[in-house]
C-alpha cells in the first residue's frame, strides 16, 4: 500500500531523496499542506514557519542535487517543542504569563544539532503551562488534541509534538522529558518516544531530570535523530562525555537469554487498566518467545516517594510565579496556579524531606533494575483521557497519579523509551515501556527495534 509523502518516515524520505524521486521541497510542502488541513482540529502548533522551512527545505534540494547532503536527515521535516529555544523566536513554555516579545537570540543545543543536519523545522508544538501536567491543555495554546480521537488528550508536556507526529505533520519530533513528557504523549498518541540518560543529549538550561527526546513513529528515526542531538555542548554542564555509539547503524538486539523484569504494578497511583495490562502481557510473550526470561517485579514506589517530588515541583512552580509577578502569574492556567500554592507555607524541614523522598525513589528504580537486563512496564496506567482535564480526575491535589510508571525513571536518570503495541477496543493506542540501566540508551533502542518487529499490525495514521 502508498503512503501519501507526510506519512513517510526519515528514512524513506532520505532514501527517495537521494535517488532523485522526490525532493525535500515537495516532502516539506506535503507537510505544510497537511497541517493546513488539519491544524484547526488537532491545535499541535504553536506556530508554522512555512516561509523559512521552505527555504531551508530548497537548500536541501540543491546539496541532494550537487551530490552533497549533510547526512541521512538533510531536507527532512521536524517539529521542535514550544521551551526548546530557538533564535528570534519567544519560548513562553506553553503559559500565557510569558513575556511573548522577549525573543531567543541562539539555538538551544538540541535545535543547533538538528539544523546542523539539515533538518527542515517546519515550525514550534504546543505544551501545557511550565510543562508541569501530562495533558494538552494550556493557557496560552489553548486545548491540543489527540488525533486518534479529537475528544481525548494527547498527554504531555510534549503534547504538541505527540499529536503532530499521529497527525502527519513531518516524521520528526523534539520533546522534552522531566516526568514522562515524551513517553506520555507518545503512548497516547501511538507514536515512539526516548526519554535518555540524564545528559546523553545536551540541553540548556540544563535541570535536575530534564532532558530532551526524540518523538518518531519508527525506532529507526529516533535513532537517527540520537546521532546528531547526542554531539556534545559545553552549555551543558551535566553534559555526559561523549560516546562512540553507532545509534544509526545499530542492529535490533537479539532477546535470547535476556532477562526482563515485569512490573505490573509499580506501587502507586493509578492501577492499569484490563487492556493495558493485557498489551503488557501480550509483549511479555512475545519476549518469552523470542528466548528472554521474564520475571514478575515487586510494586517499589511509595506514596511518600510521589508526595516529595510533588512538592518539589509544586515548590519550583510557585518559585516561577512569584518571579513573575501577581500580574502576570493571574494569567497562567488556574489549575497551575491552584496547584503551585499547594507549596505556599511549607517548610525548608518539608522541602529537604522532599528531595530525600526522591532520592528514595531513584534507588528505589535503580535497585529494582539492577537483576535484570531491562524492565519491562506501562508507559501509562490509562489510555487517553478527556481532551479538556488538566489531568485524569482534574484534582490539583493529585495531579500526578497517572505519571508513577515514567517519573521515577527521570530521577534515576536510566533511559526509557516507550512504543505503540496494540489498541483499546475503543481504538487508543496502548503503550509499553522499556527502562534499561544507566548510560545504556542504544540497549534501549535496540530492544526496541526487536519490539517493533515483534508487535501486532499497527493501523495506519488517523485520517482526519
Amino acid at each position: 500500500m502508498s503512503r501519501s509523502l507526510h506519512e513517510l518516515s526519515a528514512v524513506a524520505l532520505a532514501q527517495q531523496y537521494r535517488a532523485g524521486t522526490l525532493s525535500p521541497v515537495e516532502a516539506t510542502q506535503a507537510v505544510l499542506d497537511r497541517i493546513a488541513k488539519c491544524e484547526d482540529k488537532v491545535n499541535a502548533m504553536y506556530f508554522v514557519t512555512a516561509d523559512d522551512a521552505l527555504e531551508t527545505a530548497k537548500a536541501a534540494e540543491a546539496r541532494y542535487r550537487a551530490g552533497e547532503p549533510l547526512g541521512p536527515m538533510d531536507g527532512v521535516p521536524i517539529t521542535v517543542k514550544d521551551i526548546i529555544a530557538s533564535a528570534g523566536h519567544p519560548t513562553p513554555s506553553g503559559t500565557s504569563a510569558a513575556d511573548l516579545d522577549k525573543l531567543e537570540t541562539d539555538d538551544a543545543p538540541p535545535t543547533a544539532r538538528v539544523k546542523e543536519a539539515g533538518c527542515v523545522i517546519v515550525g514550534k508544538t504546543t505544551m501545557p503551562d511550565l510543562g508541569m501536567l501530562s495533558s494538552g491543555v494550556s493557557s496560552l495554546h489553548g486545548t491540543t488534541r489527540n488525533p486518534w480521537d479529537l475528544s481525548r488528550n494527547t498527554g504531555g508536556s510534549s503534547s504538541g509534538a505527540g499529536a503532530a507526529l499521529a497527525a502527519g505533520y513531518g516524521p520528526l519530533a523534539l520533546g522534552t522529558d522531566i516526568g514522562g513528557s515524551v513517553r506520555l504523549p507518545a503512548a497516547a498518541c501511538g507514536v515512539f518516544a526516548h526519554k535518555p540518560s540524564l545528559g546523553r543529549i545536551p540541553i540548556y538550561p540544563p535541570y535536575w531530570g530534564r532532558t530532551t527526546g526524540p518523538m518518531t513513529r519508527t525506532v529507526t528515526d529516533s535513532m537517527l535523530l540520537m546521532s546528531a542531538l547526542t554531539k556534545p555542548d559545553a552549555r551543558d554542564y551535566m553534559c555526559l562525555p561523549p560516546a562512540d555509539d553507532d545509534y544509526a547503524g545499530a542492529a535490533p538486539m537479539p532477546l535470547k537469554g535476556l532477562k526482563i523484569g515485569l512490573v505490573r504494578n509499580i506501587g502507586i497511583g493509578l492501577e492499569p487498566t484490563d487492556e493495558m495490562l493485557g498489551a503488557l502481557d501480550g509483549a511479555a510473550r512475545a519476549m518469552e518467545a523470542a528466548g528472554a526470561i521474564v520475571e514478575p517485579v515487586d510494586p517499589f514506589l511509595t506514596r511518600s516517594m510521589l508526595d516529595g517530588l510533588d512538592l518539589l515541583f509544586r515548590s519550583r512552580a510557585l518559585g516561577d510565579l512569584e518571579k513573575r509577578g501577581p500580574e502576570k502569574a493571574a494569567k497562567v492556567l488556574p489549575f497551575i496556579a491552584e496547584w503551585a500554592q499547594g507549596a505556599k507555607g511549607r517548610t525548608a524541614v518539608e522541602l529537604a524531606e522532599a528531595v530525600n523522598q526522591i532520592m528514595a525513589m531513584r534507588d528505589a528504580a535503580v535497585s529494582t533494575t539492577e537483576p535484570y537486563d531491562f524492565l519491562l512496564l506501562p508507559t501509562s496506567p490509562i489510555p487517553a483521557y478527556d481532551a479538556d482535564e488538566p489531568c485524569p480526575g482534574s484534582d490539583p491535589a493529585k495531579p500526578f497519579e497517572h505519571i508513577t510508571y515514567t517519573a521515577a525513571f527521570n530521577q534515576s536518570e536510566q533511559p526509557a523509551a516507550s512504543l505503540n503495541w496494540t489498541y483499546t477496543s475503543g481504538g487508543l493506542p496502548l503503550g509499553i515501556q522499556i527502562v534499561g540501566h544507566r548510560f545504556d540508551d542504544l540497549g534501549v533502542l535496540r530492544l526496541m527495534l526487536s519490539l517493533e518487529e515483534m508487535r501486532p499490525e499497527q493501523r495506519p495514521l488517523p485520517e482526519l
